[in-house]
């Protein structure tokens, strides 16, 4: 089977559980950010030192993915046994918080804004924070217009705020200090 389809060459694309909308349309919109973040993730969690955070990375990113599901299905009683992979638990946002509570312990207090940069690890970690506040206006901009699960929205500023740590810890284990504004 091919990659390539041409059904999606007039802008058009097909949902989850059937039905077509332009590729312009906030839902895909929200997945498609969702999507890149999911990307922005993978590069952060690639880059040494590898081991940093990863276990929980892998674990986000298969979250994104059911998040994505999700959000591509307006009708999900239509396509519930697919769905049925794509559990987003509301455990999960405590779970962030709690590696942020872990990771904050080791770090010094904030008293300053923090620009991105440093090591690699902890731009591509910054970077993806940001794709993160993005993906959740687009989710927000969705969910005023459409019904979505509850725990999308503060899953994903929850994210952004591990992220952001993540970042701080990846340059304090690297003995990189944060350049503050």
């Amino acid at each position: 089977m091919a990659i390539y389809t041409r059904a999606g060459d007039k802008g058009m694309t097909a949902l989850f559980g059937g039905g077509k909308v332009s590729k312009s349309e906030l839902r895909v919109a929200a997945y498609g950010e969702v999507d890149e973040l999911n990307s922005a993730i993978g590069a952060a969690a690639a880059c040494a030192p590898e081991d940093l955070g990863r276990e929980l990375l892998d674990s986000i990113q298969r979250d994104l993915f059911s998040i994505g599901g999700l959000l591509a299905a307006p009708e999900p009683g239509r396509v519930a046994d697919a769905l049925a992979r794509a559990k987003l638990p509301s455990a999960r946002v405590t779970e962030l918080e709690t590696a942020i509570d872990q990771a904050d312990a080791e770090l010094a207090p904030l008293d300053a804004f923090v620009l991105p940069g440093g090591t690699m690890k902890s731009a591509l970690l910054h970077q993806a924070r940001t794709v993160c506040r993005r993906a959740e206006r687009g989710v927000v901009a969705l969910a005023e217009r459409a019904a979505i699960p509850t725990e999308i929205v503060p899953y994903l500023n929850r994210l952004s705020d591990f992220l952001f740590t993540l970042a701080r810890l990846a340059n304090h284990r690297a003995t990189v200090p944060d350049k503050t504004w």
